[in-house]
């Protein structure tokens, strides 16, 4: 189970064996996921400072993945926010940061070196965050899969998969083993559950991520502006 699951692959054999049937879509109500409290909880969990979150990517009826790499792919860092529910109508709002941008084409983003393994993944409802596995680990390889991007795969995190995504964006599974702390390889960070539970997607948004200038930097760029264009003026006198 600790393999990355592609259409018509492991995850497919699994439904079929297990008597499942992919999670129908869902559709997504105007509220969004983001709000200001979690924007902050976001902000203190990437400790960069403020930050403004551009949406890039909001699931619709009749989505797919292709549908989401082509919002997402190639639009730098970005966290991606889930309402992720089971069967007993429980619900979680869980995710990541992905340091790099999506692609539909790279396959596994691998990151090498502590100072490249930045991304996490975090459970919103339940309050958690989990941090790439270093170097330091028993298997220090072990948290160097950063994220997964195909096609045919919707945002999917680490080599678990820690947090996966299906093509449909219907249907999640979450099995730690790149990211959190290793005692718990295999446990699910959406509601601790062991064993790589299948649970449904109900809502699915992605957003790119900017700094927010600080004041003093802002009157910096705003007064090196005015010089500039000072300048300017004076050469056409």
């Amino acid at each position: 189970m600790n393999k990355i699951l592609a259409r018509g692959g492991v995850a497919a054999i699994l439904v079929a064996a297990l008597g499942l049937a992919a999670a129908p879509a869902v559709a997504q109500t105007d509220t969004p996921l983001l709000d200001p409290n979690l924007q902050g909880q976001l902000e203190r969990w990437l400790g960069a400072g403020p930050l403004y979150l551009e949406n890039v990517y909001t699931r619709q009826p009749g989505d797919d993945s292709l549908d989401f790499h082509a919002a997402a792919d190639g639009r730098g860092s970005n966290f991606t926010l889930m309402r992720i529910a089971n069967d007993s109508g429980d619900s979680w709002v869980v995710g990541g940061y992905n340091p790099r941008s999506w692609s539909s084409t790279a396959g596994w983003h691998v990151s090498e070196l502590d100072w490249q393994r930045t991304g996490f993944l975090f459970n919103c409802t339940d309050p958690a965050v989990y941090r790439q596995l270093l170097l330091d680990n028993v298997l220090p390889s072990q948290g160097s899969r950063q994220t997964y991007n195909s096609p045919d795969h919707g945002p999917t995190f680490g080599a678990g998969p820690d947090l996966f995504v299906d093509d449909k964006l219907t249907t999640s599974i979450s099995w730690q083993l790149s990211y959190g702390d290793p005692a718990f390889e295999g446990r699910s960070i959406i509601d601790g559950t062991y064993g790589g539970q299948f649970r449904r997607i109900e809502a699915l948004e992605t957003y790119a991520i900017s700094l927010v200038p600080e004041p003093s930097a802002f009157a910096l760029l705003v007064g090196g502006l005015g010089v500039i264009g000072w300048a300017a003026r004076r050469r056409r006198r």
